[in-house]
C-alpha cells in the first residue's frame, strides 16, 4: 500500500496541534507537512525565487487548507492549485471555523473537493480529522506517485 502525505496549511496553533495529533492517529504512516500561511503552501506548491517546488509534491494525497490564512487567502491558494496542470489534480479540502454559505459556496466554485467546518469539541474534531485521513489517503486514489499527471 502506497502511503501518501498531508499538506495541512493552518495558522491557528492550537488547530495545528489538534489536527498534526488527530492526523498522526488516523494514519500513523502518512508523512503530514505543515504550513502556516498561504504564501508558504504556495512556496511550498509552486517554489520561488529561491528555491525550487518541494519533491514532496509528488506523494500528495491531500491539502487541508484553512479558509483565513494569513499573507494569501486559502480561497487564492485553491485559485492558484486550480490554475495549474502540475496541482490542478490535488484534492483539495477546505477546513475552516465559519459557516458562512457564501464561504462554501466560493470554495466550491473554484474547485475543492469538501469543505469542513471544525468541531470545537476536541474528540469531534479528531473523529473528523480521523474520517478525513482514512478517507483521502487509503479510500480515495490520485495518480501514481512519480507518474506523469499532466493529460
Amino acid at each position: 500500500m502506497e502511503h501518501y502525505s498531508i499538506l495541512v496549511v493552518e495558522d491557528n496553533p492550537d488547530d495545528q496541534i489538534l489536527t498534526m495529533r488527530a492526523l498522526r492517529n488516523a494514519s500513523p504512516d502518512s508523512t503530514i507537512i505543515l504550513k502556516e500561511d498561504g504564501q508558504a503552501a504556495l512556496d511550498f506548491l509552486f517554489g520561488n525565487d529561491a528555491s525550487p517546488r518541494s519533491a514532496q509534491l509528488d506523494s500528495l494525497g491531500v491539502i487541508l487548507l484553512d479558509f483565513k490564512l494569513p499573507k494569501v487567502t486559502g480561497l487564492e491558494v485553491l485559485r492558484r492549485i486550480r490554475s495549474c496542470p502540475d496541482t490542478d489534480w490535488l484534492p483539495v479540502v477546505m477546513v475552516t471555523s465559519s459557516d458562512e454559505p457564501q464561504e462554501l459556496r466560493e470554495a466550491y466554485r473554484l474547485g475543492a473537493n469538501s469543505f469542513v467546518t471544525k468541531q470545537i469539541d476536541y474528540s469531534k474534531f479528531s473523529e473528523q480529522m480521523t474520517v478525513l485521513a482514512r478517507y483521502w489517503l487509503t479510500v480515495n486514489k490520485v495518480p501514481m506517485v512519480g507518474a506523469s499527471r499532466s493529460l
